[in-house]
């Protein structure tokens, strides 16, 4: 008899284990059964379950101690946590350490069902991966594309500051390749052996942003259970590259200054410097001399900062790159999903190159996944890279509210006000946010739902 798969039951109430393995002996399931922790870790040794049903009390070893030693496995099955006295403290622990779900008793038999097989699934996945992971070579690391007068700039910009350790800026809009100039830089300079670090100064909560960049002690606030080093600390002896570097609160401009000035930091809830070897590139898509002006941003940090500039061309400058760079992210896209990298008709490159894309390499980038799993990896089309425009008005949805229903359209019009608010920005995210009165951190959720990031 085929199973569906292999499942271990740790049960100390004899009644209730024998109910749960028929129930699902009957639903296909081989079922091994435990009538208490060390015997369930001696079962699972043997047989190497892919789910197991934890009672959170047994005797000699309880649930969660099981699950520790389960997840730490070479090949951990997927856990469902079972348990009568249930409270939030142990619901919280049982999910920390791995369990897919927590169950309380009595148990609904259809829920545990239901659970059990997407846990079942959920883990036949992750070991999929795995095994692709291991069989893939390592994915080289991803080079700045472009042939054109602009980036042709750039690239002698870039040779001309990598053997330095001056401090670099990169201007230019969102989706620009700031990220990827910052690697070059890296990549070509005497620290090229040591870490690069990257942060995303944008998309960490601002009470917390100081602590990553600089470390902490125990006990300097709530929850620092242990001395933690920061962002500047694990880079030292390499490069720090520092994205979205105008929004930055004035108390974290202060802490930055005094880096890059004596070149020395202190964890919070310490009185001792510490001095690190550290070069920092930053990058931004703000007028950073528009915010000196408004006294959002610091003079004399927008000095430090700006010894040496790189401004990267958005697509708009550069179309003559657009269908080389196409045929890169396609071929890389296509790698990824483990499609054969498809042609690109003259056609379809034509319609690329003359697009402005708001959201430059991020958006074209999006756009040509969209493309390439549409045409299922044959020839890309005109067909696959147009895509339905909303209409201009939020009247015109109402047809097509009714065919797809409420949310569906709710979400259609908000990508459509999210791609006119960055056109009219020009790619601006902090001005796109302005005009769409809504925070830049829901913005970025947004950005990231319908894949415009």
């Amino acid at each position: 008899m085929i199973h569906k798969a292999t499942v271990l039951v740790a049960e100390d109430e004899k009644q209730a284990r024998l109910s749960l393995a028929a129930l699902l002996e009957d639903e296909g399931y081989r079922v091994i059964q435990a009538s208490d922790g060390h015997e369930a870790s001696r079962l699972f040794s043997q047989c190497a379950p892919e789910a197991a049903l934890l009672d959170i009390r047994m005797p000699g070893k309880d649930g969660l101690a099981l699950l520790r030693e389960l997840r730490a496995s070479p090949h951990p099955p997927a856990v469902l946590i079972m348990t009568a006295y249930g409270n939030s403290t142990v619901a919280i622990e049982a999910m920390t350490l791995g369990a897919f779900d927590y169950i309380a008793k009595p148990v609904n038999f259809s829920e545990l069902l239901i659970q059990l097989e997407r846990a079942i699934g959920n883990r036949r996945r992750i070991r999929e991966l795995e095994i692709y992971r291991a069989e893939e070579p390592p994915e080289p690391e991803p080079e700045i594309i472009g042939s054109g007068p602009a980036m042709q700039r750039v690239y002698k910009q870039i040779g001309q500051v990598a053997p330095s350790d001056s401090t670099v800026l990169l201007r230019g809009e969102s989706g620009t390749g700031k990220e990827l100039a910052a690697r070059a830089i890296h990549r070509h300079s005497p620290r090229a052996a040591r870490r690069l670090v990257k942060v995303n100064c944008a998309a960490i909560p601002e009470a917390l942003l100081e602590a990553e960049l600089f470390g902490h002690e125990r006990g300097a606030f709530t929850g620092a259970a242990q001395r933690r080093i920061g962002k500047f600390e694990f880079a030292d002896g390499g490069t720090i590259f520092l994205d979205e570097i105008g929004e930055i609160s004035p108390a974290i401009q202060a802490k930055l200054l005094r880096f890059l000035q004596e070149r020395t930091i202190e964890r919070l809830g310490s009185n001792a410097s510490i001095k690190l070897d550290v070069r920092v590139i930053s990058a931004t898509n703000r007028d950073l001399e528009a915010a000196v002006r408004e006294s959002t941003f610091r003079e004399d940090l927008y000095y430090r900062l700006n010894v040496v500039s790189i401004a990267l061309p958005s697509l708009r400058e550069r179309r003559e790159d657009i269908e080389e760079l196409a045929q890169s992210l396609l071929r890389r896209c296509a790698a990824r999903l483990k499609l054969v990298p498809p042609a690109l008709s003259p056609q379809a490159a034509q319609l690329l190159t003359s697009r402005n894309w708001p959201g430059n390499v991020r958006e074209l980038e999006h756009c040509l996944e969209r493309a390439l799993i549409v045409s299922r990896g044959g020839v890309i089309l005109r067909d696959h890279i147009e895509q339905p425009v909303p209409a201009s008005t939020p009247g015109a949805f109402d047809s097509v509210v009714l065919e797809d229903g409420f949310h569906a359209n709710v979400a259609l019009l908000e990508c459509w006000m999210i791609r006119r608010a960055l056109e009219k920005s020009t790619g601006n995210r902090t001005k796109a946010a302005e005009l769409l009165r809504i925070n830049r951190r829901l913005l970025y959720d947004k950005l990231r739902e319908f894949g415009l990031d």
